[in-house]
C-alpha cells in the first residue's frame, strides 16, 4: 500500500509500559518467593500516522497483543502516554472514553470467542449502536454492513457457529466498522484461515483501508502479512521495539538480527526476499518477561552478542529515513545478506 501522506500523527505512545502480576508458581511458594512482574510493554514509544497500515511483528509472548488491548485502554496501562489526536486516553473519564472508542475499534483474534453463541449476525452487528447510543441517521443497515465485508444479506439471520472461519472473521471485520472508527488494531487478522481464505480477507482489508480511510494497527506473528499490506513494519521483542521502519527498509535491509530470524522464518516466493541470503537460525525460546536478560534483550539468543550485549541496553538508532534500531551491532548485521525463505523455525 501506498506510504501515508505526510506526517499527521494519529496515535503516539510516550514510555509505555504494561506490566501485571505473575501467577506464583509452586516453587516460588515453596521457597516464600513473591510474585513476579510481567512485563509486558515496558518502555514503548512509537507513532502511528493517520492513513497508514503499520504492521506489529513478533513471536508469541513479545507483548504485542498486550501494546494493541494498552492502546485501545482494553488493558490498563501501568505508566506512560497514549495520546490520540490530542487526547490522552490514560486520563479520560469512562463517558469521554466511551465517545472516543467510536473511532477506534479491534478486530479480535478469534471471532467466535468474541461473537455471542446465542446472537443472530443481525443482532451481532446491531448491538454497538445500542451500546454507544448512537442515533439512527448515523446507523449502517445490516445489509450494508455485510456488503462493506462481501458476505451475502442471507447471514443476517445465521449464528456464528454456522459460518466459516473467513466468514466469521468478516462479520468481527463489519462489527468493528459499524461504528464509523478510523483507526483499527487487527489482532492476527488471518490465524486460523487457509492460505485462500487470508489472502482475501488482507484483499477486504486493503480496500476498507482505502475506500474508508481507515489507519490500521495489524498484530500478527507473520511477515507475510504485513509484507503485503503494511506500509510500515515495527518489530517487538519481549515487551520493547527492536526495530521500526518502512516496510522495503524491513523486508530488504533488516539492521537487527531478531528481524533477521524472522524473515528467516518466513516461506514466501516475495521477490524482495527471493535472493541469495543465509537462514538465521535462533537458538531457544523467548525469555521470560517476568525476568527478561540484562542488556539487550536478545542476547541470549543472538549469535552477534559480545560482552557488550549482556551490560549496555542499545537504544533506538535512526539508521535510515524513517528506520531505527535498537542493536549495537546493527552495521554488521545489515552487511549480511537478506535471509532466504524457509519454513517457520520461531513458535508463532
Amino acid at each position: 500500500m501506498s506510504a501515508a501522506a505526510g506526517d499527521d500523527v494519529l496515535v503516539r505512545l510516550e514510555d509505555l509500559r504494561t506490566y501485571f502480576q505473575g501467577d506464583r508458581r509452586l516453587f516460588d511458594r515453596v521457597l516464600g518467593r513473591e510474585r513476579g512482574v510481567v512485563r509486558a510493554v515496558d518502555g514503548v514509544d512509537l507513532e502511528i500516522r493517520r492513513g497508514e497500515v503499520l504492521g506489529l511483528v513478533g513471536e508469541s509472548g513479545s507483548g504485542k497483543t498486550t501494546l494493541g488491548r494498552t492502546i485501545l485502554r482494553l488493558t490498563p496501562a501501568t505508566s506512560g502516554r497514549i495520546l490520540f489526536e490530542d487526547h490522552d486516553v490514560g486520563t479520560l473519564r469512562r463517558s469521554e472514553l466511551r465517545r472516543l472508542r467510536r473511532r477506534m475499534q479491534m478486530i479480535f483474534q478469534d471471532p467466535y470467542s468474541s461473537l455471542s453463541p446465542r446472537l443472530t449476525i443481525a443482532y451481532l452487528l446491531t448491538e454497538p449502536y445500542t451500546i454507544n447510543d448512537v442515533p439512527p441517521s448515523e446507523r449502517y443497515a445490516v445489509d450494508e454492513l455485510l456488503e462493506m465485508v462481501e458476505l451475502s444479506p442471507e447471514l443476517a439471520s445465521k449464528y456464528p457457529h454456522e459460518l466459516s472461519g473467513g466468514q466469521a472473521r468478516r462479520v468481527g471485520i463489519a462489527r468493528a466498522l459499524a461504528l464509523h472508527p478510523e483507526f483499527l488494531v487487527a489482532d492476527e487478522p488471518t490465524a486460523g484461515l487457509d492460505v485462500s481464505a487470508a489472502a482475501s480477507v488482507l484483499n477486504l482489508m486493503k480496500d476498507l483501508a482505502k475506500r474508508l480511510r481507515l489507519t490500521y494497527l495489524i498484530i500478527t506473528h507473520n511477515l507475510n502479512v504485513v509484507g503485503y499490506v503494511a506500509d510500515r513494519i515495527a518489530v517487538m521483542y519481549l515487551g520493547q521495539l527492536a526495530e521500526v521502519g518502512p516496510a522495503d527498509a524491513i523486508l530488504g535491509a533488516p539492521a537487527h538480527p531478531y528481524t533477521r530470524a524472522l524473515l528467516s522464518a518466513v516461506s514466501e516466493a516475495d521477490p524482495r526476499r527471493r535472493r541469495n541470503g543465509h537462514r538465521m537460525l535462533v537458538p531457544g525460546e523467548i525469555p521470560s518477561p517476568r525476568n527478561p536478560p540484562p542488556g539487550c534483550r536478545f542476547h541470549t539468543r543472538c549469535p552477534y552478542a559480545e560482552q557488550r550485549s549482556r551490560e549496555e541496553i542499545p537504544q533506538l538508532e535512526e539508521i535510515g529515513p524513517g528506520h531505527v534500531v535498537a542493536c549495537h551491532f546493527w552495521e554488521k548485521v545489515r552487511a549480511e545478506p537478506v535471509p532466504a525463505p524457509t519454513s517457520s523455525e520461531l513458535r508463532a
